[in-house]
Parts: structure tokens; C-alpha cells; sequence
């Protein structure tokens, strides 16, 4: 069997796939809180509840109304948006005029209340959800095994936040959104309604939780605890690559993945912290993050 650096190939490439894996989850969901951040400015702590109530949704189309992996990549981000929609005009929009942490304590104390409600039902353990037939199976790359489920998500993921990013960057309804935040009275005066363009940005950026929590359910199952475990790991994410940036979140998230795969290669034992280490660093150096811009 052939190595790199010592390692057998299939095991170094199998973890980079991990990473990878990984890597879109942690894009997708910093890309949303960018986006509820950049736009809103909301440090948004219920992100990761939200996250586990998409899975949720997916678990019961499937076990209630028969409506498999499919219908749920498109009806869970919906529902689940349409709840943040309800969030932001009832609670949210209050806290505007507040220092940031108001906005932070508000959806912790929600994320709290969320996975409580869940895990009093659904207890810890994890509802098995099954992958799509359509995707089940892998094939051989010679030096790998790559499960097709692994590498459409990975595949969507990207074309979600490239996509995203182009919007918001690239786009005249983008140009409305970041303009709205830097002059709102400005834009209003252009006929634009600018809180249901807060509100829409807000249910979307909480739509990406929720497809990404669809993504993972065949993978990690369905658990009350999913959002918890990953939150602390994305919010690193977007620090490292600077709140508010579209790019940055896309950029870090799939690289830190792989960063952390390719730790538990050659130094296990420091997997668990090795983005937090680089976190420390970036924040020495940089503390607008690798892609930030001071205001």
C-alpha cells in the first residue's frame, strides 16, 4: 500500500474527504450567520437550533406525510424560514437600536428554549434517517472509496454559497441589501420597504441552516444536540474569516475543514482544537479576521 509522509493513502484521502465534508457544513452555516451579521447585524446564537430544526422538519415530512429526502431539501428550508421570518418581526426587530449583545443573549435564550423542547421529546440519542436511493453507493478512484452521498453534498454546498455570494455581491437585489444597511433612510426614499428586505434576509439566512441541516441528517442523524456540538465551531469559522464577509465564510469554512481532517491524520490529539488555535492566531494578527474590513 502506498504512503504520504508516512501515512497509507487511503487513509490520508479518506480523512481529507471527511474535512471536506466537514468543511460544507461549516460553510453553509457561517455563510448564513454572515449574511444575518453582514446585513442585519445580529449575532445570530440560535443558528444551531436552527440547524437541528431542519433536520427535524426532513425527519418528520418523512415519518408523517411520506415525503422523502427530496421534498425535504426544499420544503425544510422554507418552513424553517418562515419560523425565522415570526423571530425577526416579533423579537428581533425590537432590539435594532441595541448594543449587539442584546441581539446575542435573545438568541441563546432561544437556542436554549429550542433544544430543550427537542430534547424533552426526542431524548439525546439519534433518529436514523435514511440517504436517498438515488445517491446510495460510492465508487472507486483507485486510491479512494467515495461514498456519492458525501460528494453531492459537498457538491451542493458549494453551488449554494457560490451562489449566495454571486447574489448578494453581484446582483442589483444584493446591491439594495448592503446598500440598506449602510443608509436605510437613503433606500426608503427610493420606494424600497426596508424592513421586509431585513426580515427576508434574516428568514433566508436561516433557510441556509436549515438546508444544511437536511444535508446532514443522513449522515450524523437526527439529534436535538446536533446544533449545539457544531455552533461554537462555525461562530470560530466566521471570526477566523472576518464577520460579515460572504467570501471569507465559503473560503474558511471548506479550508478549515480540511485542516482539521488532515490533523487527525498526523496529530489526533489536537482535532478537537486546532481551529480555536487558529482562531487565537488569526485574532493576534488580524483581529478583523483573514477577510474582514474595519468600519
Amino acid at each position: 500500500m502506498s504512503s504520504i509522509f508516512g501515512v497509507p493513502t487511503q487513509a490520508l484521502f479518506g480523512q481529507l474527504l471527511i474535512g471536506l465534508i466537514n468543511g460544507s457544513f461549516y460553510a453553509l452555516l457561517s455563510l448564513g450567520l454572515s449574511v444575518i451579521f453582514g446585513l442585519l447585524n445580529i449575532i445570530n446564537f440560535a443558528h444551531g437550533a436552527l440547524y437541528m430544526m431542519g433536520a427535524f422538519v426532513a425527519y418528520f415530512l418523512l415519518q408523517w406525510a411520506g415525503l422523502g429526502y427530496w421534498w425535504a431539501l426544499l420544503v425544510s428550508p422554507i418552513v424553517v424560514g418562515l419560523l425565522g421570518v415570526v423571530l425577526e418581526r416579533t423579537m428581533l426587530k425590537r432590539l435594532y437600536h441595541l448594543d449587539h449583545l442584546y441581539g446575542l443573549l435573545l438568541t441563546f435564550g432561544l437556542a436554549l428554549i429550542i433544544q430543550g423542547l427537542f430534547r424533552n421529546e426526542f431524548g439525546s440519542s439519534g433518529l436514523p434517517y435514511a440517504m436517498p436511493v438515488q445517491l446510495a453507493g460510492g465508487r472507486s478512484l483507485g486510491f479512494m472509496f467515495l461514498p456519492n452521498y458525501r460528494a453531492w453534498v459537498i457538491v451542493f454546498s458549494l453551488g449554494t454559497c457560490l451562489a449566495t455570494w454571486y447574489v448578494i455581491e453581484r446582483t442589483k437585489l444584493g446591491s439594495y441589501l448592503r446598500a440598506a444597511t449602510e443608509n436605510p433612510a437613503l433606500v426608503q426614499a427610493f420606494g424600497i420597504n426596508v424592513p421586509r428586505m431585513i426580515t427576508l434576509t434574516y428568514g433566508f439566512g436561516v433557510a441556509l441552516a436549515a438546508l444544511a441541516g437536511v444535508l446532514a441528517a443522513p449522515i450524523y442523524q437526527v439529534n436535538p444536540l446536533m446544533g449545539a456540538d457544531l455552533i461554537i465551531v462555525v461562530f470560530a469559522v466566521v471570526v477566523i474569516g472576518g464577520l460579515g464577509s460572504i467570501m471569507g465564510s465559503i473560503l474558511t469554512g471548506f479550508a478549515l475543514g480540511i485542516v482539521e481532517g488532515l490533523t487527525k491524520v498526523f496529530y489526533p490529539e489536537a482535532s478537537n482544537t486546532v481551529i480555536f488555535v487558529i482562531m487565537a492566531l488569526v485574532l493576534l494578527v488580524k483581529p478583523t479576521g483573514l477577510f474582514g474590513r474595519e468600519k
